[in-house]
């Protein structure tokens, strides 16, 4: 075991205890005595306490090293024979240990100047540490020494907020957000991932600094905003920061859909529902029917373009004709503002172009060609989207929901007959190009494309089986039709 120039721990100066806690895990004990050979006082820090005091067991730890940082991380790296990724900018070093995730970093402080993107580091005490972080309950740490192992310091009442379930910063809300403004959107985080409350002194806070958000990076904003859409109930923070203004910086097509308008007709005044408040509803429904996050982010999407297509018509009322189509089209500049996984895009894309299919089919009429259509064109999210359309039902009466409720049963269950009929799971046309091309005599051109759609719509509509045979047939058929009457070749 290499030895450090650091002071022994009994040379360390002593610090206030609020307790003692029971901490029943070898893997610490054993990082304790790593510490104690090293000569350096070691305290796991931020949601490892956290969650241990709710008794949420969690496998990422942050450790906070009273003397050298990096150089404790290497000792630890090298007694269990494992890689250290080091961060030298911030004196910080993660070494994965089996099922652990460690972060080592010394006691520090990060400030930020009101121009700056990226934290000023500078050495601090353990308080100094405790009172940078973003809120008590996270301000928490335990000792692993062995002579102090278990000892809790809690210096800001962090213990005392969590039975609460009040999300207070260590210092002034104003000086904590200052000092980082990503911290004003972890707050929402927290009150959806904890379901606590935020304490009002920090709503004010936010509310009167939530411009700032500007100033952090694009994926920072768009990692915690994620992180509130994978909650339990995202709900509760997507509202703080609507409330707080957040999120006119944080998603601006998000921000438009709040508020109500009214027209006023003769003596009658006419209002719709407030998308904002319905789609938080919905994004909840799913949220309790489905872990899928781009499923939830579809259901936040899935009327993102009703304020653009609004309008009322009198004697019809408020209509938001094609807002499924331009929303679906308003992803991709979303995705990419936002930085989000592109390889998602055309999953969300097909969920909000599409909500509104099952409902039209139950009012139209369910025809095994229309079924058809839908299940072609939701190809792989046929699922996801039905249990979209069944989140969006936000009556509040029951027997109008179970109405909705039967009426989307019987279209999926519809829809999964005629796909085992017509094996239309891994629907593609049974005649392909080259074929058509021999058969015809054409070269590659549009026709060729013309052709292979009029066969796979013919499929669809119900007309020929989506058997190789029955295609080729119905091609043979309607040769002289496709190619315009004369027999002859028409190459594009």
């Amino acid at each position: 075991m290499p030895q450090h120039k650091n002071k022994t721990v009994a040379e360390l100066p002593s610090l206030p205890v609020a307790g003692t806690v029971e901490l029943r895990d070898d893997f610490l004990r054993s990082i304790g005595e790593l510490a104690d050979a090293a000569g350096v006082r070691l305290y796991i820090v931020g949601g490892y306490v956290r969650d241990f005091m709710r008794s949420a067991a969690r496998k990422d730890l942050d450790f906070t090293v009273i003397g050298d940082a990096l150089a404790f991380a290497r000792c630890v790296a090298e007694h269990f024979s494992t890689k250290i990724v080091v961060y030298e900018r911030f004196r910080t070093a993660l070494v994965p240990i089996g099922d652990y995730q460690c972060e080592f970093v010394g006691t520090r402080k990060e400030e930020y100047t009101p121009e700056s993107r990226k934290p000023i580091v500078s050495e601090g005490t353990l308080e100094d540490d405790l009172r940078r972080r973003d809120f008590t309950v996270n301000a928490l740490a335990i000792s692993v020494n062995a002579s102090t192992y278990g000892e809790l310091v809690d210096l800001f009442e962090g213990r005392e907020d969590m039975e609460r379930g009040l999300l207070c910063t260590p210092l002034d809300p104003v000086v904590t957000f200052s000092d980082d403004p990503l911290r004003m959107m972890r707050a929402a985080r927290f009150a959806s991932q904890l379901q606590y409350r935020v304490d009002p002194a920090a709503l004010e806070a936010m509310t009167g600094m939530a411009q700032r958000i500007t100033i952090v990076s694009q994926e920072r904003i768009t990692d915690e905003f994620l992180k509130i859409l994978a909650s339990p109930k995202p709900s509760t923070g997507l509202k703080i920061l609507y409330d707080t203004g957040l999120m006119k910086y944080v998603f601006p097509e998000v921000h438009q859909l709040g508020g109500i308008e009214l027209v006023q007709v003769g003596r009658q005044e006419y209002g719709h529902k407030d998308v904002f408040l319905h789609t938080l509803q919905v994004v909840d429904n799913v949220a309790a029917m489905s872990d899928n996050l781009w499923l939830r982010f579809a259901a936040l999407m899935h009327d993102i373009a009703k304020p653009k297509t609004k309008r009322f018509v009198p004697g019809v009322g408020w209509t938001f004709h094609g807002h499924e189509e331009i929303g679906a089209r308003w992803q991709d500049r979303i995705f990419r503002r936002m930085k989000l996984p592109l390889h998602h895009l055309a999953y969300v894309q097909r969920i909000v172009r599409l909500h509104q299919r099952p409902m039209v089919l139950v009012s139209e009429g369910v025809t095994e060609s229309a079924v058809r259509r839908l299940a072609a064109h939701a190809d792989d999210a046929l699922v996801d989207l039905f249990t979209m359309c069944r989140a969006d039902i936000t009556s509040k009466n029951p027997q109008s929901v179970q109405r909705y409720l039967r009426n989307y049963d019987v279209v999926f269950s519809k829809v999964l007959d005629v796909q085992e009929k017509d094996r239309l799971r891994a629907f593609q046309s049974p005649v392909r190009g080259e074929e058509i091309m021999e058969v015809f005599g054409l070269k590659p051109s549009r026709t060729v494309g013309i052709i292979k759609h009029a066969i796979e719509e013919a499929i669809l509509e119900g007309i020929i089986p989506n058997e190789y045979e029955a295609a080729r047939a119905y091609m043979i058929e309607h040769k002289e039709e496709w190619l315009g009457g004369d027999g002859q070749n028409h190459n594009d």
